[in-house]
């Protein structure tokens, strides 16, 4: 098991000038050079002006992690709402790009149903750590580990919208303050129900702990299967992903993390 978190990070440039990071666009457009053609300068500033428009990567790519649980809503009750008939739609175009007739008696609430479903499986873009933690915090003079293990998780590939599903382990160290129990589960339930890659999703729940509680220290550990790698690509059956983000004394003591590598394994 590796001491430190696992991160994956690939960027590639888009035509506009953009880059993506872990699958999100940047809103970055290149601006042209004075005195360019007025046809080129008035498509790049209508591409800037779209550009300043889209929020940063969920991933912080442009501000650090550490803020990250603080951020805003990216979706409200009210934008599913609005959303969902044009999701619908596209379900639909995906039928028929199948071969399939949604036409047909079996197909005829397919795109409603999977709409709503994708709406459920990123319901965590309608929810903030903080509303999560304000109220659950609490002033404790202990300073032993505390170990939650075995949280189910579920979760979607950000690259093939297919499940992710597996466990987390999470441990920290308090300092004269420790979080309710119960909402370490829903720490994990809010970032794990967005389109992720398992590598931020592990950093993502150890800093939202880390800023809400400044503890000694925090380790997560996730293990899970990818269906994008059982159900297509290379499909073994058994391959299961692990990765772990240790922060504070978990990083820097061996002792420490050994001693919560071992629990977690009991």
């Amino acid at each position: 098991m590796e001491d430190s978190e696992q991160t994956q990070n690939s960027s590639t440039e888009k035509p506009d000038g953009g880059s993506v990071q872990n699958g999100h666009f940047d809103g970055r457009v290149k601006r042209p050079a004075p005195g360019g053609s007025g046809r080129a300068a008035s498509a790049a500033a209508s591409a800037a002006a779209v550009g300043a428009q889209i929020p940063c990567a969920e991933s912080g790519a442009h501000r650090p992690v550490m803020e990250s649980w603080r951020e805003e809503r990216t979706r409200s009750m009210e934008d599913n709402e609005t959303s969902l008939p044009s999701l619908a739609a596209a379900y639909t175009t995906i039928l028929r790009g199948l071969g399939e007739d949604p036409q047909r008696q079996g197909l005829l609430k397919t795109p409603w149903r999977a709409a709503t479903a994708m709406q459920f499986f990123t319901k965590g873009y309608q929810e903030k750590i903080i509303d999560v933690l304000n109220d659950a915090i609490f002033d404790e003079d202990h300073d032993e580990m505390v170990i939650v293990k075995d949280i189910d998780m579920f979760s979607m590939c950000e690259h093939h919208l297919v499940p992710i599903f597996g466990r987390v382990h999470i441990g920290y160290l308090p300092n004269k303050r420790v979080l309710g129990l119960s909402k370490l589960a829903r720490i994990v339930e809010i970032y794990s129900r967005r389109l992720q890659v398992q590598e931020r999703l592990t950093k993502q729940i150890a800093v939202a702990i880390t800023e809400a509680l400044k503890p000694t220290g925090v380790g997560v550990v996730i293990e899970a299967t990818h269906m994008c790698m059982v159900m297509r690509g290379v499909q073994k059956m058994n391959s299961k992903t692990v990765t772990s983000t240790m922060l504070g004394v978990f990083r820097e003591d061996p002792k420490t993390r050994d001693e919560f590598l071992a629990l977690i394994k009991c």
